[in-house]
């Protein structure tokens, strides 16, 4: 599916990259936030850059069938590829059986977003805030449980962070994808749950879910009255997805910057910045060197997470 038809820029100045169609490949089937998100890029490039950009997805795996064509592609600027934080997750996770090395086989382009998660509660669970969430798990460890998407995801290791930082015990539900989680938390089925904020606002501000902090730096315009883990006392929960842009490893410098250079553009002043607030991202833009850097230190973090909590992939 293109994003659209092609602009005669290209045309006027056919020796300026790109002079011809640009894959991008998205590790996850249509829909869904990476995917989304994908898209939104491939539009705003195609726009400033007067090429067209389609996208290609490559689901599966948990992410890596797609994440290894990338790796396998050309690098030639004409496959570039998005990821979200099971790119810096895998590593840790499934180790020798990663088919690719995240670290060498990639050249970052930018980070285009991030999503802060929210920890949410049953209503009926009689807790207030993160003091009293922390209380009430000490005094019955083991008997308060959450739901995520599956071992490994985002969500999953939001609640294994927690438990890690703040010393408590708590029952992880793993489900087969995320669909069904929030049904079941609404319903009672466990006590609490780690979602994004666009996920939540609703059924938090109908009083169905009791909001006790996000994951972000700053407290989000969606959620105005809920902490942030910071100031509730537990700085070191931070877990936000994050969502980028990535070339095969050996791509040229000029073409890297020449992509990134045209998405920070877009995401701190122009079209796709107002389009990502909309959506409930936070809006990041960031350089190669900047975004290479945050890719390292997820997956140091997340690798430390993974063994500490013994985390098996299933």
């Amino acid at each position: 599916m293109t994003f659209g038809a092609a602009v005669p820029w290209a045309v006027a100045q056919p020796n300026v990259y790109p002079e011809k169609t640009v894959r991008i490949i998205i590790p996850y089937p249509a829909g869904g936030a990476t995917d989304n998100l994908g898209r939104l890029a491939g539009q705003a490039l195609q726009q400033a850059l007067g090429q067209t950009f389609i996208a290609d997805n490559k689901g599966g795996g948990g992410t890596t069938i797609g994440t290894r064509a990338l790796a396998q592609a050309a690098p030639d600027g004409y496959t570039i590829g998005m990821v979200d934080s099971s790119f810096t997750i895998n590593p840790g996770l499934l180790g020798a059986r990663l088919p690719y090395d995240t670290l060498k086989d990639f050249a970052p382009v930018s980070l285009i977003a991030t999503a802060p998660f929210v920890l949410v509660t049953h209503p009926t669970v009689p807790v207030t805030d993160l003091a009293s969430f922390l209380a009430r798990a000490k005094a019955a460890p083991g008997t308060m449980a959450y739901g995520s998407a599956g071992v490994g995801s985002g969500p999953h290791l939001a609640g294994e962070q927690l438990a890690q930082l703040a010393g408590i015990q708590v029952q992880h539900i793993p489900y087969k994808g995320g669909g069904t989680v929030i049904t079941d938390l609404l319903g009672g089925q466990f006590q609490f749950a780690f979602a994004t904020v666009p996920t939540l606002a609703e059924h938090i501000n109908a009083g169905r879910l009791r909001a006790i902090a996000v994951t972000s730096a700053q407290r989000v315009p969606q959620l105005p009255n809920v902490p942030t883990f910071r100031e509730a006392g537990l700085p070191g929960v931070d877990t936000s997805p994050l969502f980028g842009l990535i070339a095969p490893a050996g791509v040229s410098v000029a073409i890297v910057e020449r992509l990134s250079a045209t998405l920070r553009a877009s995401i701190n002043q122009g079209e796709l910045n107002t389009r990502l607030k909309s959506m409930g991202f936070e809006p990041v833009g960031s350089t190669p060197a900047e975004f290479n850097q945050r890719i390292q230190a997820e997956v140091v973090k997340w690798t430390a997470v993974i063994r500490k909590g013994n985390i098996q992939p299933e």
